[in-house]
């Protein structure tokens, strides 16, 4: 797939530089020249530009992304102008940083297909992992998510299938984690073990329901 990142504070760095090293073809965009010098060998394209129009976009070829990013928060009128003027060549998807949810709005309605307000998703994710009994949790809604759970004591020694756990707790076991942290998938004859990690599916009064035992 083609993404292109647009701007390079450290928020857009690190996007276009993971979607890299996950076999990504990214093109990476910024005014400053010492930015695109240092992320130009980590990525398929750099380019220092300053987008002013509809043109400039198309002359590198913005119109054959999958995918645009644009990540500068920060400059509050820029990014909405330039997420317009992506939405405008026609690029499907469009992906913007909003720095507040006045700037998400303005974003919605230019056009962005999806609007991330990163500091406030941190947040969310830090206060989840300080107040639950879970290892590890990640929401999908406000009210289903996945977590890792240490295996309940009377799990231990009992197939996952045997558990019988959608019945009985309204949750699925979708994974477990190896001691070298790979997540795979959970096999249903899969004999749980004393500090198994578990992955887990579902709603999260279940899962919480389901840590206390």
């Amino acid at each position: 797939m083609k993404f292109c990142v647009i701007g390079l504070g450290r928020f857009g760095y690190q996007v276009a530089t993971v979607l890299a090293e996950n076999g990504m073809e990214v093109m990476a965009i910024d005014g400053n020249e010492a930015i695109i010098s240092k992320i130009r060998d980590d990525v398929t394209q750099a380019i220092c530009m300053r987008i002013t129009d509809e043109e400039s976009l198309k002359s590198v070829g913005i119109d054959e992304m999958d995918t645009v990013i644009v990540t500068m928060g920060e400059s509050f009128a820029q990014s909405i102008l330039v997420t317009a003027l992506v939405k405008k060549i026609g690029v499907d998807k469009v992906i913007a940083r909003a720095i507040n949810e006045v700037h998400k709005g303005i974003l919605k309605l230019v056009g962005a297909t999806r609007i991330i307000l990163p500091e406030k998703e941190i947040g969310i994710r830090l206060a989840d992992m300080l107040s639950s009994p879970f290892t590890d949790l990640t929401r999908l809604t406000k009210d289903f998510a996945i977590s890792q759970i240490i295996a309940p004591t009377q799990f231990v020694n009992q197939k996952v299938e045997d558990l019988d756990l959608f019945k009985r707790h309204q949750v699925y076991c979708i994974g477990i984690r190896k001691s070298d942290e790979k997540a795979v998938p959970v096999s249903p004859d899969h004999i749980i073990q004393q500090n198994d990690r578990l992955i887990f599916a579902g709603d999260n009064k279940n899962l919480e329901a389901l840590a206390k035992l």
